[in-house]
């Protein structure tokens, strides 16, 4: 049996990416990772069982919900855009790894993309 990623663990992971700060603009208890002043994570950090809301392709996700049960449309979040991951044993943590960070990369370039542009005036 597969052991699940902790609170502490997916802290870890979203603060070590690039340009990466934690704020708490809904409350508290809900962890809201940030990149550029864009989210590209939420979660409950002391929740069991632990969840994590990301950012991700929407034809990848409409896949990746049909495949894993623990993947479900973004909690409060656009749902075609946004995921919630259920973190237990059920879901490889290399995936859990790969979504958030697709979703920092996803966040960081549209906030670039955007950033030209103002820079170019277009």
């Amino acid at each position: 049996m597969r052991r699940a990623m902790t609170g502490a663990e997916l802290r870890e992971l979203c603060l070590a990416l690039v340009g990466a700060r934690e704020e708490f603009p809904f409350s508290p208890q809900v962890s809201v990772f940030k990149t550029a002043g864009k989210i590209f994570a939420l979660s409950a950090l002391s929740e069991d069982p632990l969840r994590v809301s990301v950012k991700c392709d929407p034809d990848l996700g409409a896949q990746l919900r049909l495949t894993y049960p623990s993947i479900v449309p973004g909690y409060h979040l656009n749902k075609r855009h946004w995921l919630t991951i259920t973190i237990d044993d059920s879901i490889d943590e290399r995936l859990v790894v790969d979504l958030v960070e697709g979703s920092h990369e996803l966040v960081a370039v549209k906030r670039k993309r955007h950033v030209r542009r103002a820079q170019d005036g277009s």
